[in-house]
């Protein structure tokens, strides 16, 4: 008991514990100015001359305006742990690179002003983080791409949304369609050339919808714009109103914008780019009479087309109309087709059947439809059985033709009756234009005089062939009734009009008159006989080359062979080593033994005879040579 009052003697010497000190602060970074002495704290540097992200930021700091300067990137470690930013301002800068996950940290971001940089795409990572984010500002950028996941973690957030004057072509509608509390969207300025049907439906608070100066021609119906019973007026017009600006795009105004027209607008400045009728005209002041549709027409189809088995067949399909139509084709069992492994649809009307099979002969069906109606045309396809198996060395032809085989020919009987049934299939064949004489690649046209036409220039011949819809054109002297084609195609089928072009004295303008048209098809083009094709001229050249060479190779063996039997199965060098012994006649000298044999003399001149006696005796290998 007695240490208990001594403790309590002591407790009033102890030091008190000292309240917690707020965190320094970081300096304010060079040219700017900082408001740190209270709450919320703000660090401004517009128009300093900044060449980036000052790396000195107070990461306390709820506004940051670093606009009017010039930074070209945003690094991952710029804005690093600034937890409590609320408003960020990076407008007109020189910004062309913003790192993956440069915002990661700003998780209570309200604001963020990019506008006025050099953006030129937007990737899924380069947003990533800003889950609170409210207003985004993207305008006068060169943004050409926006990445579908861009926006997906301010998708629930965002209520303003500006990608004004950029360079976007196509935009993300199924992203933008889940900015479910958007109340503005700008996308004015851009080049979008269309939008899709249903693109604005689930933007229930959309307030504000601009799409002034794209490349649009026609504005789909949207329940968007349904539910609602009047576009805004700018003035004075009601809180639930939606406003909707869509002027400097290129409308074609027909019967597609009807739903648009019957909206009551004042004081707008949309104006109709086509049809001519009605081009240059007030949107508002065309009457909804006039916003009319021509229902499709089909101007060409492919002529009866035969093929092999197993071989590709194309058809074709053209047609024109008001909305332009689309083309889809219907096999003879009654099928859509569409792009699969074995055929492709193309935009132009175009069917490819990429390999043929025996049952896929009959009536195809082209069906051309668009917002006033449907046409349709008939293509027969007959596919044959498959061609049989060609070596590759081999040197069969078709028969020879009597002449040149580009001599033109008047037309047979049979050729006759094809270009009549190719006749029945297309355009009416006017008499007054005829081809009278035609071949594989050539063909003469004739047709009457136009001399009784006044001011008569000249005459234009057009023609094209059912594999292409190109036209050629061809202009031709007045005073000419016939003209020599000689540029077309073997195995064809050619659509010709002759044009007659004068001066209308009336207006004192050009005009052109048809003189008349035609259908006609070129000469198959035949093989030529005797030629080997190129594989068997190849294949003879080396197999002759190669005979050579073992030839020579084998002349050359038997040679040694022959040189090695006539030296006694020795080489050459080694058989006069191994010479026979023969007789050696040495001249004695009082010396025993033999000496060898000299070297035969030079032949001389003749001297007087001498006698020397001379011993001889065997010479051999046993006998060396003795010293002197």
């Amino acid at each position: 008991m007695a240490v208990l009052p001594l403790l309590l003697c002591l407790l009033p010497l102890a030091p008190a514990s000292s309240p917690p000190q707020p965190a320094t602060p970081s300096p304010c970074p060079r040219r700017c100015r900082c408001q740190t002495q209270s709450l919320p704290l703000s660090v401004l540097c517009p128009g300093a001359g900044l060449l980036f992200v000052p790396p000195s930021l107070d990461r306390r700091a709820a506004e940051l305006r670093l606009a009017d300067n010039f930074i070209a990137a945003v690094r991952r470690r710029d804005l690093a742990n600034m937890t409590g930013l609320l408003h960020l301002s990076l407008s007109r800068n020189t910004i062309r690179h913003v790192a993956a996950g440069a915002f990661a940290d700003l998780r209570a971001l309200r604001a963020l002003h990019l506008d006025g940089n050099r953006l030129t795409s937007l990737g899924e990572g380069q947003l990533r983080g800003l889950v609170n984010l409210r207003h985004l500002i993207l305008s006068n950028n060169q943004l050409a791409a926006l990445a579908a996941g861009a926006l997906d973690d301010c998708a629930e957030t965002l209520e303003d949304l500006d990608l004004s004057y950029n360079n976007l072509e196509q935009l993300p509608w199924e992203a933008l369609g889940r900015l479910g509390n958007v109340n503005t969207l700008g996308l004015d300025h851009n080049l979008l050339a269309s939008v899709p049907a249903g693109a604005f439906s689930r933007l229930h608070k959309l307030a504000r919808l601009d799409m002034t100066s794209n490349r649009l021609t026609t504005i789909p119906p949207d329940p968007l714009f349904s539910r609602l019973p009047l576009l805004a007026r700018p003035r004075g017009s009601p809180a639930s109103a939606l406003v909707l600006a869509f002027g400097g795009n290129p409308l074609h105004c027909n019967c597609e914008l009807v739903w648009l027209r019957r909206l009551a607008r004042e004081d707008d400045l949309e104006a109709c780019a086509s049809p001519p009728a009605l081009g240059g005209r007030y949107f508002w002041a065309v009457g909804e009479e006039e916003f009319v549709c021509e229902p499709p027409v089909v101007t060409h189809r492919s002529p009866p087309l035969a093929v092999p088995a197993g071989r590709p067949a194309a058809l074709r399909c053209r047609a024109v109309g008001d909305p332009e139509p689309r083309v889809r084709w219907v096999s003879p069992q009654g099928r859509l087709l569409g792009n699969s492994s074995r055929a492709r649809a193309f935009p132009n009307g175009t069917l490819e059947l990429l390999v043929t099979e025996p049952g896929d002969g009959g009536v195809f069906t082209c069906i051309a439809a668009n917002a006033a109606g449907e046409a349709t045309a008939a293509v027969e396809l007959t596919v044959g059985p498959p061609p049989p198996p060609q070596l590759a060395n081999s040197t069969s032809c078709d028969p020879p033709r009597d002449g040149d085989p580009d001599t033109l020919t008047p037309p047979s009987a049979a050729s006759a009756s094809t270009s009549a049934k190719a006749a029945d299939t297309g355009p009416p064949t006017d008499r007054g234009v005829q081809v009278t004489e035609h071949g594989a690649t050539a063909a003469l046209v004739q047709w009457p005089d136009q001399r009784p036409i006044p001011g008569i220039r000249m005459y234009q011949i057009q023609y094209n062939s059912s594999a292409d819809d190109i036209l050629v054109y061809r202009m031709i002297p007045a005073d000419s009734s016939s003209f020599l084609l000689t540029d077309l195609a073997s195995g064809r089928t050619y659509d010709l009009c002759v044009l007659a072009v004068y001066e209308d004295s009336a207006t004192g303008l050009t005009a052109t008159r048809p003189v008349g048209c035609n259908r006609f098809s070129t000469e198959p083009a035949l093989r030529p006989c005797g030629a080997p094709h190129a594989p068997f001229l190849g294949g003879t050249m080396i197999i002759a080359l190669g005979g050579v060479i073992v030839a020579s190779v084998l002349v050359f063996i038997f040679v040694l062979l022959m040189r090695y039997k006539v030296h006694g199965g020795q080489p050459p060098g080694k058989a006069k080593a191994a010479a026979p012994v023969s007789s050696v006649c040495s001249q004695t000298n009082g010396a025993l033994g033999p000496v060898p044999a000299p070297p035969a003399p030079e032949p001389a001149a003749p001297r007087a005879h001498t006698v020397v006696q001379l011993d001889c005796e065997p010479w051999g290998p046993s006998h060396e040579p003795t010293g002197p």
